[in-house]
């Protein structure tokens, strides 16, 4: 029985690396940075070694293009590290912006229509979008100016703090769609 390949392993390990470390290097020159950031300068890929071995690091080549290539003297592990801790510092600032959905119908009533405002107010003030759908049944199709009165009251209501992206001219199919979102707070 043959055995496959093994597959699994880490999700973040990446089949190929961004820099090129120590016997991968292949220039004859350097210009090399030492461990604290000190530039040393151009020397001989030998000598180069001989200080990251000194040193008990890596060689690393950080800018391939250059002429002579840059090479730094510097944990390499360590350095992948942190350059995955401050990606995911980075993505934690983030801010996903969703998109909340709030249904009206024609004939919403009063006290409904305050329930659904004071949410559209809630998502705004999070920093979400809001998606206003008005949903028509049956006979309610032939009663559109309903819809867009109701629109322009949300409108209305919500100036302060929102500002229209989209604004119906007219239903689709049986809907009427208006896009908000949140005012920038200076």
């Amino acid at each position: 029985m043959e055995e496959g390949p093994i597959r699994g392993g880490k999700k973040n390990q990446q089949a190929t690396q961004k820099h090129k470390l120590n016997d991968d290097i292949t220039a004859r020159e350097v210009r090399l940075i030492g461990l604290d950031n000190e530039k040393i300068g151009v020397v001989t890929l030998a000598e180069a070694f001989a200080k990251a071995d000194e040193s008990g690091v890596d060689l690393v080549e950080i800018s391939p293009n250059a002429e002579p290539p840059v090479c730094r003297v510097m944990d390499y592990g360590k350095f992948l590290f942190e350059e995955s801790k401050a990606q995911k510092e980075q993505k934690k600032k983030q801010k996903q912006v969703q998109i909340k959905e709030i249904k009206f119908r024609p004939g919403t009533d009063e006290g409904d229509y305050q329930i659904k405002l004071r949410n559209l107010i809630k998502f705004l003030e999070a920093g979400d979008k809001a998606k206003i759908t008005i949903r028509f049944r049956g006979r309610e199709m032939a009663h559109q100016d309903i819809g867009i009165t109701l629109l322009n009251r949300i409108k209305d209501d919500l100036q302060e703090i929102a500002q229209v992206e989209s604004f119906p001219r007219r239903a689709e199919g049986r809907q009427m769609v208006m896009m908000m979102s949140p005012v920038a707070k200076k």
